[in-house]
């Protein structure tokens, strides 16, 4: 059994230990890191009227593509290493070549992935998300996407614990070389006076849940993996727990989701087509359990040091053996 990871070369810790445990489990793991083609990484893809052939050479040493049997789509950032001297548009060019000849070839694949490009990008779409969440009979935040004025304002007198704002797409800003990520942010009332900003760009305005706890629900096959944090300890992470992830990452513990809620949850990711996704919940003060959105290539690593969190060797097992996911 062979395993196609592809990642990129500055992914986190996860991507050995998932390579660790298909050795342990028996199988053979390949690293791509598609940021290192076409420049370093070479590939050849050949098809005649009577054969097809694929070949993928990096450091790690040669894959004949017709012997993998699953694929891991994790991370991609092709052609990141071509030149930024290159002259713009010629660039441009040679990166979306490289693209089409990565992304053809994950498609011509013969094997099993975790999860299908096609699958991800229709499940990355967070009003379908909550469509189909609220559709299985999961809890989710009154939520509005627009970029009309008038409606935010319209729409935040009916939340009375008022609003928090987030983006669709996860990006930062860079400002004198420092990374600066957009997160979930409150709205305040200076801001509704002050959302000219919509006619540019659309936003996510969503009512806000109290917390007692943030959940992080990580679905591999069948199985659900469950860990909470108090996010209300910490001032600057009351409305986004990755605000301050690092100082909270200690603070994570396994957590016994409810046996309907677990039911649920595996229903929304058949309706997904998903395999994998990482979900994000709020456990309200009254006990209720918010769905926010699932992540279908979000992390993992930090949980996966918990007890009974065993999730890079059940990805493995998955990967290995998936009709006994």
């Amino acid at each position: 059994m062979t395993v196609l990871i592809i990642t990129h070369s500055h992914d986190n810790e996860c991507i050995p230990k998932v390579m660790q445990a298909i050795d342990e489990q028996g199988g053979t793991a390949f690293r791509f890191n598609t940021d290192e083609f076409p420049t370093e990484v070479q590939l050849e893809l050949a098809c005649s009227r009577h054969a097809e052939a694929g070949l993928l050479t990096s450091e790690q040493g040669s894959l004949d593509l017709g012997k993998v049997t699953a694929v891991w789509y994790r991370r991609i950032r092709i052609g990141q290493k071509i030149p930024s001297t290159m002259e713009a548009q010629l660039r441009q060019a040679a990166v979306q070549e490289s693209r089409r000849t990565v992304t053809g070839m994950i498609a011509s694949l013969r094997a099993f992935h975790l999860d299908p490009v096609v699958n991800i990008r229709r499940a990355e779409h967070k009003q379908l998300q909550l469509q189909v969440a609220r559709e299985i009979g999961l809890e989710i935040p009154r939520t509005l996407l627009t970029n009309h004025p008038a409606a935010v304002r319209e729409f935040a007198q009916t939340c009375e614990q008022g609003l928090v704002t987030k983006m669709l797409t996860s990006f930062a800003i860079y400002e004198d070389d420092e990374e600066k990520v957009v997160y979930t942010n409150p709205v305040s009332a200076a801001d509704l006076e002050d959302l000219e900003g919509l006619q540019l760009c659309p936003m996510t305005f969503q009512e806000k849940i109290p917390k007692a706890l943030e959940l992080r629900a990580t679905i591999v096959g069948r199985e659900v993996f469950t860990a909470a944090v108090d996010s209300q300890r910490l001032e600057k992470s009351h409305h986004d727990w990755r605000r301050q992830g690092v100082a909270l990452l200690h603070d994570w513990q396994p957590y016994m989701l409810p046996i309907e809620i677990q039911e649920k949850l595996l229903t929304l990711m058949e309706r997904l087509n998903l395999n994998y996704g990482a979900i994000d919940m709020i456990l309200t003060p009254d006990n209720r359990h918010i769905f926010l959105e699932v992540n279908p290539c979000g992390e993992f690593f930090w949980l996966d040091l918990l007890p009974g969190l065993a999730i890079s060797q059940t990805i493995a097992k998955h990967l290995l053996n998936p009709s006994k996911g």
